[in-house]
C-alpha cells in the first residue's frame, strides 16, 4: 500500500472514528500501528546501513593490514641497517683506538709522518662522526617505525573487534526477521486452513511486506450499502478470530474499503468515509465476541473510496474495491528491543 495515502488517510480517520471508538483508545492503538510501522522501516534501513558500514569496514582493514606489512618491512630493513652501520662504527672505533697506538709511537718519528698520522686521524674522526650521526638518525627512524607500527596494530585490533561486534548484531538482527518471516508463513497457513471453506468465494489470503492480508469481498460480509454482517461472512470472521485467540503475538488491523459511487444512504451515515469505518468496528465486534483476543491489539480504520485494488470506472473494478481487509502484523517488540539497545 502507499505510505504517503496511508498517513494522509489516517489522520482523517482520526475524526471519522470518534463517533465509533473512543477517542483515546483509538489514538493510543493508532500510535502503536505507527510505531510498528516507522521502526520496521527503520531496521530494514539500519540493516542496509550495517552491510554498507561491514563492507566500508572490510576495506579498512585490508588497507591497515597493507600497512602493517609494509612496516614490517621497512622495521626489517631498518634493523638490518643499524645492525650493518653498528659494525661499521665497531671497525672505526678499533682502528682509531690502532691509530692513537701509532701516534703514541711515532712522536718522536719525522715531523712530515706526524703530519700525516694526524691528518689521517682527524678524517677518521670526522668520519666517525658522521656515521654516528646517521646511526642516531637510523635509531630515530626505526623507534618512529615501531610507534607507528604498534598504533596501527592496535587500531586494526579495535577495527576488527568492532567489525565482529557488528557481524554479530547484523546476524542476530537477520535471525529474528527470519524468524519474523517464518512465522508470517506459519500464520498464513494457519489462517488459510481455518478459512479453507471461504478461499476462493469472496476471500483471499496472502503475505505481502510481512503481514498477512486476509480480503473479503463485500458480496460476502455485507449487502450493498449496509454494514450489518451477512451471517455466512460473520462465521468466517469468527473462525479468524479463533486463530487470533491461539496467536496473542499477532496485531490486526481492519481496513473497510468502498467504491466510489457516492453513498445515498441515510440515518447516521453520511458518505462513505462512514460506510468504510461502520463497516470495520462491526468487524471488530464480531471478532471481539471471543474474550481471548485482547481489545489492544486490534485497530478499526476506513479507506473510504481512496485505496483502490482497480482504479478502472468499472463495475467489475468497483465490485473488487468494495471489500473489508483484515491485516495481521506480527509483534516486533525483540527487534524493537535490539534496536532501542544498539
Amino acid at each position: 500500500m502507499n505510505r504517503y495515502s496511508t498517513k494522509a488517510l489516517l489522520g482523517l480517520a482520526i475524526i471519522l472514528l470518534v463517533a465509533c471508538v473512543p477517542a483515546k483508545e483509538f489514538r493510543a492503538l493508532q500510535d502503536k500501528h505507527q510505531k510498528s510501522e516507522a521502526e520496521r522501516e527503520r531496521f530494514s534501513d539500519e540493516n542496509q546501513a550495517l552491510n554498507v558500514k561491514n563492507s566500508e569496514l572490510d576495506s579498512k582493514v585490508k588497507v591497515a593490514q597493507a600497512d602493517v606489512d609494509r612496516l614490517l618491512a621497512d622495521s626489517l630493513r631498518l634493523s638490518q641497517e643499524f645492525k650493518g652501520l653498528s659494525e661499521e662504527h665497531n671497525g672505526l672505533k678499533k682502528r682509531y683506538a690502532d691509530l692513537e697506538l701509532a701516534q703514541n709511537s711515532l712522536l718522536n718519528s719525522s715531523v712530515s709522518e706526524t703530519k700525516k698520522l694526524l691528518k689521517q686521524l682527524q678524517e677518521n674522526q670526522v668520519e666517525l662522526q658522521r656515521r654516528e650521526d646517521a646511526l642516531r638518525e637510523l635509531e630515530r627512524r626505526l623507534n618512529q617505525r615501531k610507534h607507528d607500527l604498534d598504533k596501527l596494530q592496535s587500531d586494526l585490533v579495535t577495527m576488527q573487534t568492532d567489525l565482529e561486534s557488528r557481524n554479530a548484531r547484523l546476524l542476530e538482527l537477520e535471525r529474528i526477521l527470519s524468524r519474523k518471516d517464518s512465522v508470517v508463513i506459519a500464520l498464513r497457513k494457519k489462517v488459510s486452513d481455518a478459512l479453507l471453506g471461504f478461499e476462493g468465494k469472496g476471500l483471499t489470503v496472502t503475505v505481502h511486506n510481512g503481514k498477512v492480508y486476509v480480503s473479503l469481498e463485500e458480496k460476502l460480509l455485507f449487502k450493498s450499502g449496509s454494514w450489518e454482517v451477512d451471517p455466512k461472512g460473520a462465521d468466517a470472521i469468527k473462525k479468524l478470530a479463533d486463530v487470533l485467540a491461539v496467536n496473542s503475538d499477532i496485531n490486526v488491523m481492519i481496513e473497510g474499503h468502498t467504491d466510489d459511487v457516492p453513498y445515498n444512504g441515510k440515518d447516521q451515515i453520511i458518505d462513505n468515509w462512514d460506510l468504510s469505518v461502520k463497516r470495520a468496528t462491526s468487524i471488530v465486534r464480531i471478532i471481539l465476541q471471543n474474550k481471548k483476543v485482547d481489545p489492544k491489539r486490534v485497530l478499526a480504520s476506513g479507506r473510504s473510496q481512496f485505496l483502490p485494488v482497480d482504479a478502472a470506472k468499472t463495475s467489475e473494478a468497483r465490485q473488487k474495491n468494495r471489500r473489508t481487509e483484515i491485516i495481521l502484523t506480527p509483534k516486533l517488540d525483540e527487534l524493537l528491543d535490539i534496536l532501542d539497545n544498539k
